[in-house]
């Protein structure tokens, strides 16, 4: 197990957990994880493997790194229309009540319960069967991908802006279709639920934001029980904080079955394309209340991950969005 961390003018940063010291090192001659990636896959060996190859060189302080934002997204694709954007909602055990709060009309079963309890009943599978498909969603492309510290940016249509703490698993496509899993990071994926609660079928609008990644990218296999907080600062108080679990104990779905069902469709399987799928929360400071305003600071933190994700609320510029027949 290792993490890996993208400088953003170049270069790559290694850092093992069993290190004492908690040393950081640039990787030699790497420029981008994304590079190492189709490096690996090319030579047919693991990236734990090429980076030891490469060998490390020069100390760097990573948390320095962190706190003058220069550390990117972990694994860019060089075009971002190439890079995906999903997740899948319901996965976790406790994430059910939050959303049927949001839609529930009487007593009946919301759609949300429904999907929720079939993930329970199904979500993990016997090995050599396929469990029941969970919740999915689009979220965008490349474009929408912010670096740790800087602005999530709401839409001026927005009517919220709202963090949601996640685990988040990058890929790449291999020539063959083959997938190959690069790793996992923290991931703020930034939502309106205001537009959500206002009708189910509006997930997908309020799912289209942008989305921040990182700073570290874990290399290697995740634990059963991960542990995490996630903090809304306000100026130099806490508005809000909350911890979240994650991780296959705390999951109505495997991670295997919710790949699966990402993976299945051959769109998804297009060589040199990048994927980043996001795997369900079951915490949100918008339950609770809470409506995070413009220069308000999300902190999503898990000792799993290493250094944690933060980003200001940002409120975007309004857009132009007339359209001109040629």
């Amino acid at each position: 197990m290792m993490f890996l961390s993208q400088i953003k003018q170049g270069g790559v940063v290694c850092r093992y957990p069993e290190d004492a010291n908690g040393m950081a090192h640039q990787v030699n001659h790497a420029v981008s994880i994304y590079q190492l990636a189709c490096d690996a896959i090319e030579q047919g060996i693991s990236l734990a493997t090429l980076v030891e190859q490469l060998g490390l060189g020069e100390e760097v302080n990573l948390a320095e790194l962190a706190k003058a934002n220069r550390l990117d997204c972990p694994v860019r694709h060089p075009d971002p229309a190439h890079m995906y954007l999903t997740g899948t909602g319901l996965t976790h055990l406790g994430s059910a009540a939050t959303r049927n709060a949001m839609h529930a009309k009487s007593e009946e079963l919301t759609d949300s319960m429904k999907i929720f309890q079939m993930g329970v009943e199904g979500g993990k599978p016997a090995n050599g069967e396929v469990g029941v498909q969970p919740e999915w969603f689009y979220k965008g492309n490349g474009a929408g991908v912010i670096a740790p510290g800087e602005a999530l940016p709401s839409p001026a249509f927005a009517l919220d802006g709202g963090e949601e703490p996640e685990i988040a698993g990058f890929y790449l496509i291999g020539k063959n279709g083959k997938v190959h899993r690069i790793g996992y990071t923290l991931a703020n994926e930034f939502s309106d639920h205001v537009t959500e609660r206002q009708n189910y079928l509006y997930l997908a609008h309020s799912k289209l934001r942008p989305a921040a990644f990182g700073p570290e990218l874990l290399v290697g296999e995740l634990p059963e029980h991960i542990e995490g907080h996630s903090r809304i600062e306000r100026g130099e108080q806490t508005l809000w904080e909350k911890g979240f679990l994650s991780g296959e104990e705390n999951m109505s779905h495997t991670f295997k079955n919710l790949e699966h069902h990402h993976f299945k469709y051959d769109i998804f399987r297009q060589p040199g394309d990048l994927h980043v799928h996001m795997f369900g929360t079951a915490t949100l400071s918008f339950a609770d209340g809470i409506q995070a305003k413009e220069g308000d600071v999300f902190e999503i933190s898990s000792p799993t991950f290493g250094l944690p994700l933060r980003n200001p609320l940002a409120k975007a510029d309004e857009l132009d969005t007339e359209v001109t027949p040629l």
